[in-house]
Formats: C-alpha cells, sequence, structure tokens
C-alpha cells in the first residue's frame, strides 16, 4: 500500500489528473495488462485459459493485475457456483472501448519492431 502523502504519490497523481494518455497507461500499462487484455480482446476465458495462454506470468501475478482491471471497470469476473468454481472474465462495455486503441498499439508495435531490426541490421553490415 502506497502513502498517499509521498511526493512519489502526489505526482503520480497530478500527471493521470491531468493528462489523458498518462491515466489510460496507468490502466492499461505494465508487463502483463496488454497480454490479458488482447486475450479477453477476443472473448470470455476461465482463469485457466488465461494463466495457460500468458507464458511466463505467476498466479500471484496474474490474479494482482486481473483485480486491478476488475477495480478499474475494464474487464469483469464471473463466478459460477458451481463444485469446483468456475470463473470467468470478460472485457466490459468500457473495457471495449479500449479495442480500437490496443490494436493501434500492437499495430504500431510491430511496425517499430520491424524498424528497429532494420537498424541492427544496417549496423552489423557496417561493421
Amino acid at each position: 500500500m502506497r502513502k498517499e502523502a509521498s511526493t512519489n504519490f502526489i505526482n503520480e497523481k497530478r500527471i493521470t489528473d491531468s493528462c489523458g494518455m498518462a491515466n489510460t497507461m496507468r490502466i492499461m500499462g505494465g508487463r502483463w495488462k496488454p497480454a490479458i487484455l488482447c486475450r479477453l480482446m477476443h472473448g470470455t476465458m476461465r482463469y485457466n485459459e488465461l494463466k495457460k495462454s500468458i507464458e511466463g506470468i505467476s498466479e500471484r501475478m496474474l490474479v494482482a493485475q486481473l483485480r486491478e482491471l476488475e477495480n478499474d471497470g475494464i474487464i469483469a469476473r464471473v463466478i459460477y457456483p458451481e463444485v469446483p468454481p468456475r470463473v470467468e472474465y470478460h472485457t466490459t462495455d468500457l473495457g471495449k472501448t479500449m479495442h480500437d486503441l490496443i490494436n493501434a498499439m500492437a499495430e504500431w508495435g510491430h511496425m517499430y519492431r520491424t524498424v528497429a531490426e532494420q537498424k541492427v541490421l544496417v549496423q552489423e553490415a557496417i561493421l
């Protein structure tokens, strides 16, 4: 838990309150949230399906990231009263508004990777 009186917290709050992009990055940024959101864009997934589809994520981290996205209203969790319990996740209506943004970011990332790889090849050819 972070101290609300800390300089770091106050600075982050100022930035996210005044800059829409910073607020967007606070909600969907980080290592694992984009991977989670990309998978849920394609439909509802059970917890274990998500876990298996994201290589390298720990159970603790997946739970934490899902909880943050749920608290932000981006995804919803549905618990079915079965034994064993079945839990499914899907994007909310608010989360669905991010689909175009996520697709645009993915396209830009692919383009950047290509440009960066070409730059490396040119530099290696010079050496």
